[in-house]
Protein backbone atom coordinates (compact mmCIF):
# COMPACT_ATOMS: atom_id res chain seq x y z
CA UNK A 1 0.00 0.00 0.00
CA UNK A 2 0.89 3.69 -0.99
CA UNK A 3 1.85 6.19 1.96
CA UNK A 4 0.23 9.63 2.08
CA UNK A 5 3.48 10.93 1.46
CA UNK A 6 4.60 9.19 -1.48
CA UNK A 7 0.83 9.53 -3.02
CA UNK A 8 1.65 13.53 -2.56
CA UNK A 9 4.67 13.53 -4.51
CA UNK A 10 3.49 11.20 -7.01
CA UNK A 11 0.16 13.28 -7.36
CA UNK A 12 2.72 16.34 -7.39
CA UNK A 13 4.66 14.56 -10.46
CA UNK A 14 1.51 13.75 -12.29
CA UNK A 15 0.44 17.26 -12.50
CA UNK A 16 3.98 18.55 -14.05
CA UNK A 17 3.06 15.96 -16.57
CA UNK A 18 -0.38 17.22 -17.52
CA UNK A 19 0.37 20.50 -17.35
CA UNK A 20 3.56 20.26 -19.92
CA UNK A 21 1.34 18.01 -22.25
CA UNK A 22 -1.24 20.31 -22.17
CA UNK A 23 0.58 22.78 -23.03
CA UNK A 24 1.85 21.14 -26.24
CA UNK A 25 -1.27 20.26 -27.16
CA UNK A 26 -2.30 24.10 -27.24
CA UNK A 27 0.65 24.88 -29.04
CA UNK A 28 -0.09 22.35 -31.36
CA UNK A 29 -3.58 22.85 -31.92
CA UNK A 30 -3.47 26.89 -31.94
CA UNK A 31 -1.26 25.76 -34.98
CA UNK A 32 1.69 28.68 -34.15
CA UNK A 33 3.98 25.34 -34.27
CA UNK A 34 5.01 22.49 -36.46
CA UNK A 35 6.64 20.94 -33.30
CA UNK A 36 6.69 20.93 -29.85
CA UNK A 37 9.83 19.33 -27.90
CA UNK A 38 8.94 18.33 -23.87
CA UNK A 39 12.20 17.43 -22.32
CA UNK A 40 14.04 15.25 -24.72
CA UNK A 41 10.92 14.45 -26.99
CA UNK A 42 9.54 16.03 -30.25
CA UNK A 43 5.74 16.10 -30.69
CA UNK A 44 3.91 17.08 -34.02
CA UNK A 45 0.37 17.24 -35.04
CA UNK A 46 0.46 14.20 -36.02
CA UNK A 47 1.19 13.06 -32.23
CA UNK A 48 -2.21 14.31 -31.00
CA UNK A 49 -3.99 11.34 -30.82
CA UNK A 50 -1.39 9.55 -28.61
CA UNK A 51 -1.05 12.99 -26.91
CA UNK A 52 -4.72 13.23 -25.63
CA UNK A 53 -4.35 9.43 -24.74
CA UNK A 54 -1.42 10.54 -22.18
CA UNK A 55 -3.05 13.34 -21.25
CA UNK A 56 -6.23 11.09 -20.27
CA UNK A 57 -3.65 8.68 -18.35
CA UNK A 58 -2.17 11.51 -16.31
CA UNK A 59 -5.40 12.89 -15.37
CA UNK A 60 -6.34 9.96 -14.33
CA UNK A 61 -3.34 9.12 -12.87
CA UNK A 62 -3.50 12.07 -10.61
CA UNK A 63 -7.57 11.83 -9.45
CA UNK A 64 -5.96 8.64 -8.17
CA UNK A 65 -3.25 9.75 -5.60
CA UNK A 66 -5.41 13.09 -5.13
CA UNK A 67 -7.65 10.17 -3.60
CA UNK A 68 -5.56 8.45 -1.74
CA UNK A 69 -3.89 11.63 -0.24
CA UNK A 70 -7.28 12.44 0.84
CA UNK A 71 -7.98 9.30 2.62
CA UNK A 72 -10.35 7.82 0.31
CA UNK A 73 -9.71 4.45 -1.45
CA UNK A 74 -8.11 4.49 -5.18
CA UNK A 75 -11.01 3.54 -7.95
CA UNK A 76 -11.32 0.31 -8.86
CA UNK A 77 -12.83 -1.04 -11.97
CA UNK A 78 -15.27 -3.90 -11.83
CA UNK A 79 -16.92 -5.60 -14.93
CA UNK A 80 -20.34 -6.90 -14.83
CA UNK A 81 -20.73 -9.60 -17.19
CA UNK A 82 -24.56 -10.44 -17.91
CA UNK A 83 -25.36 -13.25 -18.59
CA UNK A 84 -29.03 -15.21 -19.52
CA UNK A 85 -29.81 -18.30 -17.55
Amino acid sequence: MITKAEATELHGYYDQIVKKLMAAKIALVEGGVQSYTIDDRSLTRFDLGKLESEIETAVNKRAQYAAIMNGKAARKAVGVVPRDF
